[in-house]
């Protein structure tokens, strides 16, 4: 058994993103390429977006932190800190409206 302290591990990745040039920083804390599913802690700057991208499987986003933006062509939803997005099965992109950290979980198709 492993336990990791997602709210610790989102802090540092908050930090790393104020820290580096892009406004954003993530890191895996569960699966990976090699696995059916994947949990991610992102953390964007306000401002800043992860740009219209293909959902790869079924997805979620866990808002730990913060304020977020879900767009999925002419829809919008807002995610405050304790909600929970499913991922329409669409072209999306996720955008920070203040500082913001997610856990974004993936599982990919076939």
């Amino acid at each position: 058994m492993q336990k990791i302290s997602i709210e610790a591990f989102a802090r540092e990745h908050l930090k790393a993103a104020a820290a580096g040039t892009s406004g954003r920083a993530a890191g895996t804390v569960f699966g990976g390429h090699e696995k059916v599913m994947r949990q991610t802690v992102i953390a964007l700057l306000a401002g800043i977006s992860l740009s219209e991208h293909e959902n790869p499987g079924e997805a979620t986003v866990y808002v730990l932190s913060g304020r977020v933006r879900l767009r999925a062509s002419d829809d919008v939803w807002e995610g405050r800190a304790g909600d929970f997005l499913i991922v329409p099965d669409a072209r999306h992109s996720l955008e920070a409206v203040v500082d913001s950290t997610v856990l974004m979980t993936v599982a990919k198709k076939g």
